[in-house]
């Protein structure tokens, strides 16, 4: 029998349910707030009143792991489709608006972040009633929010290997060059055999990283493991590791694109270097796509001879060191 006091429309906020999908998705409490920039009390406290009207537990806590009860499963599925019927209906008003206004909400793998700002830019300052924003973060963080239909559209570094209902599209290349301070030996060296830079140490990034994954099974195609001193959070920290003088990396062309002629780092001209990759822009399969979304996969087409010179400048800067007097 229908009970008059559950009635979720009147007594329960879309703040909750906002809440309850982001602690469900990263299954903790601390990490949600920090998604939507809430405290932890207030998130903890959106949670009890979602309980309280409800009846039953949405959650248990098993050691330090947060955990689904089955009545926070059903409400899962549930909350999933309220938000993507009102995803579809902002869409909707997008659409009829055209680019007068619109909404374009964009996810972008951390070395993106050397471009994605600029090209954004460029994007608003043609539809300049289009709102953006931008979340960076790691690939594999990228991937979940993709399968979790979080964004709009999504840059990747790569076309994942892994079985994904997604569409990608390739929009300009993403070399990946060996990177040295420009007083190491090998920066004056020419065709360095991949096996010499075994020898060296190498400066990495953290798990989850597109970059990190690629280098490694490079050199593991060819038999080889480099000498790992460090693993980095961040390209930038890798950068000062490498001014440092603490070893070499691996690095996109992109993430060097502010260095002056003057730098301390330079290319290292390594067989079988660069490699050779591209950007990618995703959205999940299936998806709707709003006319801004559109539109802006259209101008990264546009960007891609934009970012190519740029790419070109950077590598001729950072390649011509004399040796050091």
């Amino acid at each position: 029998m229908f009970d008059p006091m559950l009635n979720l429309a009147r007594h329960v906020s879309l703040r909750q349910l906002q809440v309850f999908e982001a602690i469900a998705r990263l299954k903790s409490f601390t990490k949600a707030a920090d998604e939507l920039y809430l405290t932890q009390p207030t998130v903890s406290t959106q949670i009890k009143r979602l309980t309280d009207v409800i009846g039953l537990p949405l959650f248990e806590q098993i050691g330090r792991q947060v955990y689904l009860t089955e009545t926070g499963r059903e409400l899962e599925t549930a909350v999933k489709d309220i938000f993507g019927v009102l995803d579809r209906f902002e869409m909707k008003v997008a659409d009829l608006k055209g680019l007068k206004r619109g909404y374009l909400k964009l996810c972008v793998i951390t070395t993106a972040k050397y471009f994605a700002p600029e090209v954004l830019g460029r994007f608003c300052q043609r539809h300049q009633g289009v709102d953006v924003a931008l979340k960076v973060t790691n690939r594999d963080s990228v991937l979940e929010r993709l399968i979790a239909n979080k964004d709009d559209l999504y840059i990747l570094g790569q076309n994942p290997e892994r079985d994904l209902e997604m569409i990608a599209t390739p929009f300009a290349p993403n070399p990946l060059h060996v990177v040295a301070h420009r007083e190491h030996p090998l920066a004056l060296e020419r065709n360095i055999p991949v096996e010499r830079l075994a020898e060296e140490y190498f400066i990495m990034r953290e798990p989850g990283s597109g970059i990190r994954d690629y280098v490694l099974k490079t050199f593991g195609e060819a038999g080889l493991k480099p000498r790992v001193r460090m693993e980095l959070g961040s390209n930038e920290a890798i950068k000062h590791a490498i001014y440092g003088k603490l070893g070499l990396s691996v690095l996109s062309l992109h993430t060097l694109a502010q260095e002056a002629e003057s730098s301390e780092l330079a290319i290292l001209d390594v067989q079988g270097f660069p490699l050779e990759r591209q950007w990618y822009v995703a959205h999940a399969k299936g998806k709707e796509l709003s006319v801004v979304a559109d539109a802006f996969i259209d101008f990264l087409g546009e960007e891609s001879g934009r970012l190519c010179r740029q790419l070109d400048e950077t590598r001729a800067r950072l390649t011509r060191f004399q040796p050091p007097t």
